[in-house]
Formats: C-alpha cells, sequence, structure tokens
C-alpha cells in the first residue's frame, strides 16, 4: 500500500477507528484523534523504527484503508477495544500479546465494583479473576494502559463508580466527596448505583445513544414527580456526554508527537558524588533545536548508594507519567548495555514504541561509541552528541548546586 492510497481514501480530521484491509480482511485496527493524520503516519520513512518490522509489513500487504468515525478520542478508544476483540486482527494479536493487555472489569454482587484486569489474571472461561474474584462483565483489550487509566478517570465523573481502592472503609467517605464514588449507603441509593453502573456497561459497549435515551427518559419522570434535584443530576450527565473533555486522554496518546514543534530528542543523564546528592536531568530538542525551557531536574528519592541504574528507571519513569509534557521521538541515555536495558524496560512498559540510543563514554567521560538504534544514530549523530552533552553538562551544574547548598553552615 502506497501513501497516495490514503489520500484516496479522504480520512477526515476527526476522532475515530480506522481499519488496514486486504480485501475483505480486517490485518489492523487503530484509534486516532485525527483519522487523516495518524493514517499517514504509516508511511513515514522511520515508521520500522518508530513502530517496528510487522506494522511495516502489515502496511506492505494491505490495499485498503476504511474507518469508522466517532464524536471523541474517549469513545474511539472503547470503539478500538471492542472491535480487537470481535474480530481479533491478526497484526493487533501479534502486535502484542493479548495477556498483557487492559481490560475494564465490573464484579457480580449488590454493590458492584470496577477494576482495571491483565488479561493473563482473568479466566474467561468462568468470569474470574486470579483472586476469585466473579466477574458480571469485562471490556477491552486496552492496548494503551496509560491511556486506560486517562479513560477512566473522564468516565467517573460522568458515572461515578466503585473500585478497589474506594471500597476500602478509610477511603470511601473521601472518595465520595470528591464526587467519584456515590453514596451506596441504603436500598433506594444502591439501586440508583446499580443504574449507573448500567449506564457505565452500556458505555463501554459503545451504546451511547441507548444511554442519552434512558437518561432523557429518566429526567423527564423525575421532574413530572418533581425530584428536581435528581433531574438536575442526569441533566449534568447528559451534557457531559454531549460534551467529553479528554483533553488529558490526547495529552497521554503515545501515538501523538509534538507535530507543532517537529522531532523531539529528550536526552537524559544521572549525577551524584558515590551515591550523595544524586540527581538527574532531561535536556530537549525540537526540530534541531535546543529547548531549554522543556529541560526538566529530578532528585533520585529511591537511592542512598550509588546506582545509576536505578536512577534512570526512576526519573524516567517519573518523566513518562508527565503526559502533558508530550512524547519523545528519540530517548538517549548516558551509559552502555545496562542503561540502553533500563531505558527500553521502561518505555516498553508504558506502552512507547520510542527508539533508544546509549552514548557510550571512554576514562575521560568523551563518547567512544553508541549502542540502539543505528538507524537514529546515522541520522542524528550531530544531535545525539549534542544533546548527550547537554545533559551531561546540566547534570553536573544541578549536583554541585545541591551539594554546595547541603554544605551551607
Amino acid at each position: 500500500m502506497k501513501s497516495q492510497d490514503v489520500a484516496k481514501a479522504k480520512l477526515p480530521d476527526t476522532p475515530g477507528v480506522y481499519f488496514f484491509r486486504l480485501g475483505s480482511e480486517i490485518l489492523y485496527i487503530g484509534k486516532a484523534t485525527s483519522l487523516r493524520d495518524r493514517t499517514k503516519s504509516y508511511f513515514a520513512k522511520d515508521l520500522i523504527a518508530t513502530r517496528g518490522p510487522l506494522i511495516v509489513d502489515m502496511v506492505f500487504k494491505a490495499d485498503t484503508i476504511t474507518f469508522e468515525q466517532t464524536d471523541s478520542v474517549l469513545e474511539a478508544l472503547i470503539l478500538e477495544a471492542n472491535l480487537i476483540k470481535k474480530y481479533q486482527p491478526y497484526y493487533n494479536t501479534k502486535e502484542k500479546d493479548d495477556k498483557s493487555w487492559n481490560y475494564v472489569c465490573i464484579t457480580k454482587g449488590d454493590c458492584p465494583m470496577v477494576l482495571v484486569e491483565r488479561g493473563k489474571n482473568i479466566n474467561f472461561e468462568t468470569g474470574t479473576t486470579s483472586n476469585s474474584v466473579v466477574l458480571s462483565d469485562w471490556y477491552g483489550p486496552f492496548t494503551s494502559g496509560t491511556q486506560l487509566k486517562e479513560a477512566l478517570k473522564i468516565i467517573r465523573k460522568i458515572f461515578p463508580f466503585v473500585d478497589a481502592s474506594s471500597a476500602k472503609r478509610d477511603n470511601y467517605e473521601f472518595y465520595r466527596q470528591l464526587g467519584l464514588t456515590p453514596d451506596v449507603s441504603g436500598e433506594e441509593k444502591l439501586t440508583a448505583y446499580k443504574r449507573s453502573v448500567r449506564n457505565l456497561k452500556l458505555f463501554f459497549e459503545g451504546k451511547k445513544k441507548t444511554i442519552v435515551t434512558e437518561l432523557e427518559r429518566e429526567m423527564k419522570l423525575a421532574a413530572k414527580a418533581e425530584r428536581f434535584e435528581d433531574a438536575s443530576h442526569i441533566r449534568n450527565q447528559l451534557f457531559a456526554l454531549g460534551h467529553i473533555n479528554d483533553i488529558a486522554l490526547l495529552k497521554s496518546d503515545p501515538s501523538i508527537r509534538k507535530e507543532k514543534a517537529g522531532f523531539r530528542i529528550e536526552a537524559y543523564d544521572v549525577a551524584h558524588m558515590s551515591g550523595k546528592n544524586m540527581v538527574g536531568v532531561m535536556t530537549v530538542m525540537e526540530d534541531g533545536e535546543v529547548n531549554k525551557k522543556e529541560y526538566r531536574t529530578f532528585t533520585v528519592r529511591g537511592f542512598t548508594k550509588a546506582n545509576d541504574t536505578g536512577a534512570l528507571e526512576e526519573i524516567l519513569s517519573r518523566r513518562l507519567r508527565h503526559t502533558e509534557w508530550g512524547m519523545p521521538d528519540l530517548v538517549v541515555a548516558d551509559g552502555g548495555e545496562a542503561q540502553l536495558r533500563v531505558a527500553r524496560q521502561v518505555l516498553d512498559r508504558y506502552q512507547l514504541k520510542v527508539p533508544v540510543v546509549s552514548v557510550v563514554k571512554d576514562d575521560h567521560h568523551k563518547p567512544k561509541d553508541f549502542l540502539g538504534d543505528m538507524d537514529m544514530v546515522e541520522k542524528h549523530k550531530k544531535e545525539i552528541l549534542l544533546m548527550n552533552s547537554e545533559a551531561h553538562r546540566f547534570s553536573i551544574r544541578l549536583h554541585k548546586n545541591k551539594r554546595d547548598k547541603n554544605f551551607l553552615p
């Protein structure tokens, strides 16, 4: 398949789900913030570096792209999960073991809970978890754990639910006051919560129109019975469903690179003195320009002794939780095989297919070799060396400042 074929498909600049097909067979299903921009990315020159050879093979075999629009990115995320479950496309299931995918589970019982479980922890035949929790329904697979977490935050504001944390006696009142968990004291309120859970299930089944119809009916009945507080609450739910604010979901989308900003390189380094005053830094280059406004510093808290790889794991993990910073196109680590391995492990944990390069130093801390994605080294060698040098300079300065501050009388 060629990029011209995508242009012919005339995909819109809207959220939705796209299908790579070979004849009538669905090869791959994906979600998009912008169907047009997302599908164009499959024909970028660095596709093999960013997505791997399996996806390159899929694009080569496909002959058409079709799509289905949604009202929001949140609904695209849910639709993608439902369609992957229904069609089990070869390149989706081969790209990642479905046992490590996430599922939203709803428990059986008088007060249903909403849980997130890995596929490996669910017995789909008996409908139970590895902890012997009995499930009434489950939804998925969801390919991005980070995005699912953000999605549940959005959904919970519309349909508050009980989860494992809020079900604890010491936590329940706190969650309830935040409006994240409903009041389930008494039979009447418990019945109302079960109705809300039913709507939650419909939402995960992609049946928003059914929910809207039912809520409109309930609102009219509440108003007729002069239960104006209930009617007002339902009206707010209807408004939220029609105006889903999923900006947090956009920011957490691993497929979104800050395209207003260009190609983003992030370099990391750790500095300390025999494990004391340990700090880490991130330096950033965007579209060939050093962007000091994007630099970040980290005080390493998890270690009292020298542990460069452990420190790198900590700062990279903490950085990737800040989805509002955008996502890197290339990660540069200072060190050898150990640092390269740790960086890849953290990126895999966050399900980010980002190439990694490590810069190996000699005894005088001068660059002597590169490890990792050699295609990226060939394309961006100058930039990699510059940002690695920047990271080292920045980390040393930060470490000295911290050390001097700690020695002040």
